[in-house]
């Protein structure tokens, strides 16, 4: 993919600050867990909040150069969503608030608790931030089997500023007013996770194509493979076989790999926000 001269300043790189630490009382839960709850979006905080790890801190350091590019990476890529959704939201008769980026190791604060290395990328709607710990690529790639690229990094960075957009547009309250309420099987609640979640695929694969469209040669060639390779690395049904050797259809939350392949695709193929709707489709 080809890097633009825009930069956000909603990034914060907590990386080397001190902040990070060991996991405590984690341990194989922890990973079991996280296997389950990868691009875990919507709200975090009954994970996060459990206890199962905090915060202890360490030396300070200074950011490696390959850290520091990473960092002028991430604020490329939040500024071509930035300027995406704020060009979708007028289009629409409404105003976008930008979403905060947060990179950090290990473990730091964030608006729904403790934010751990093992729990990938996830959106807080509490705090309106994406909490991204690079490391998370290294496991896509050795434990999931998607080969990583630039473009891997902008598809799941999408993918959570998707779940942002949920939040802004009220979809986030609504789930989680339905998981509240009681009203529903834990069959149906799942049923909803998936919707949202493939929403925020197609959200994904929205902004890709708007900005491909802005920002031209912005997508290079291989870099849509690249996103559907990861979306289907994270399929609920690739990440059962690989963590119990089975699949459960009835336990997915995020949707299969067929699934989030086809509505990231149908998000960049129809690149209209209004083509999303996979409440209707997904928990009749």
């Amino acid at each position: 993919m080809k890097w633009t001269d825009d930069r956000s300043d909603n990034v914060d790189d907590r990386r080397g600050s001190g902040g990070g630490g060991a996991i405590v009382g984690g341990g194989l839960g922890t990973i079991i867990i996280a296997a389950i709850v990868f691009f875990l979006g919507g709200d975090p905080s009954a994970i996060l909040s459990s206890g199962v790890s905090s915060p202890q801190r360490t030396e300070q350091r200074q950011l490696t150069q390959e850290e520091l590019n990473t960092k002028e990476f991430i604020r490329m890529l939040t500024k071509e969503n930035e300027e995406t959704w704020t060009q979708v939201f007028g289009q629409n008769g409404m105003q976008y608030r930008p979403a905060r980026v947060v990179l950090f190791e290990r473990n730091t604060d964030s608006g729904c608790g403790t934010a751990q290395s093992a729990m990938g990328p996830f959106y807080c709607p509490a705090d309106q931030t994406v909490y991204m710990d690079m490391s998370f690529f290294s496991e896509l790639q050795q434990r999931f089997g998607a080969k990583v690229t630039e473009f891997t990094v902008a598809y799941v960075l999408a993918h959570e500023m998707g779940h942002h957009v949920q939040n802004l547009l009220g979809t986030l309250d609504k789930t989680n007013e339905a998981r509240r309420s009681g009203r529903y099987s834990e069959e149906q609640l799942n049923r909803i996770s998936v919707a949202t979640e493939l929403q925020a695929d197609f959200y994904a694969g929205v902004w890709a194509r708007i900005t491909g469209d802005r920002e031209k040669s912005f997508i290079e060639p291989g870099d849509l493979e690249s996103a559907v390779n990861a979306a289907e690395a994270v399929g609920d049904d690739n990440i059962q076989k690989r963590s119990q050797g089975y699949v459960n259809q009835e336990s997915f939350t995020h949707g299969s790999s067929e699934q989030r392949k086809e509505w990231f695709m149908k998000g960049y193929n129809t690149g209209d926000i209004r083509q999303g709707d996979t409440f209707s489709q997904l928990t009749r």
